[in-house]
């Protein structure tokens, strides 16, 4: 599904890691010292554990189970036993502190800006109660006016169920919204299926030529926000 163009916006709905906050820690470290912590070499690349991360969403109870059974498959799958996986999973975990995380530049600003102008929405893949923790620790507990934690209140990004639980509870329409993410697997895909336009905002620098799947916008940083490419269009 294409997002039509033409229509005004009147909801921002936004994604949550590397899209507003990020971690003091990369994934890659925290997961070296967790296979310090297990006492094991290392079993997996950090890539593998991100690329597998939403095969495990839906049928995980917490961010533990999942964590548990993925790394526990990683492993038996590296030729080791599955505790071993469990074990490096419950060492991650204890390395990964929540509330470690940061507001990329210009969040508060720019939040504060668009919510004077547009009903503000959050779609996260994520567990609900870490996700509440970086959300306090960053100010922005109270800055949505609602909040789906997909994979857990719905089915996981980039199925559209989650941003049109959000539409649904803002009262709008795909059409009258756009979403704001760093992902184009998760995030820009998942609008284009909602029929929602998509803002990216580019984990990195250096930027394809031709993203896939195409956003309808592209900024450089989060803080182009405060003047909305969509208002141009």
């Amino acid at each position: 599904m294409t997002a039509p163009t033409t229509m005004p916006v009147d909801a921002v709905l936004f994604d949550l890691d590397d899209t507003l906050c990020r971690y003091r820690r990369s994934p890659a470290t925290v997961l070296e010292r967790a296979f310090e912590r297990a006492g094991v070499d290392t079993l997996f690349e950090p890539s593998t554990y991100h690329d597998r991360y939403g095969d495990y969403l839906e049928d995980s109870s917490s961010v533990a189970d999942l964590r548990e059974r993925c790394f526990g498959d990683l492993a038996v799958e590296s030729g080791f036993d599955r505790d071993v996986g469990v074990a490096v999973a419950e060492a991650f975990a204890a390395e990964r502190d929540q509330r470690a995380v940061d507001p990329l530049s210009g969040v508060p600003d720019v939040l504060e800006a668009l919510g004077e102008e547009y009903r503000l929405g959050l779609v996260t893949n994520g567990n609900p109660e870490m996700q509440r923790e970086k959300l306090d620790a960053i100010g922005l507990t109270d800055a949505f006016e609602t909040t789906v934690f997909a994979g857990y209140d719905t089915a996981p990004k980039p199925d559209p169920e989650p941003f049109g639980r959000v539409l649904e509870t803002l009262e709008t329409d795909p059409g009258r919204a756009v979403y704001v993410g760093n992902s184009l697997s998760s995030d820009v895909a998942g609008a284009r299926a909602a029929g929602i336009r998509s803002v990216w905002v580019p984990p990195k620098p250096d930027v394809p030529a031709e993203p896939t799947p195409r956003p309808d916008y592209t900024l450089e940083s989060l803080a182009d926000l405060e003047q909305p490419p969509w208002l141009e269009s």
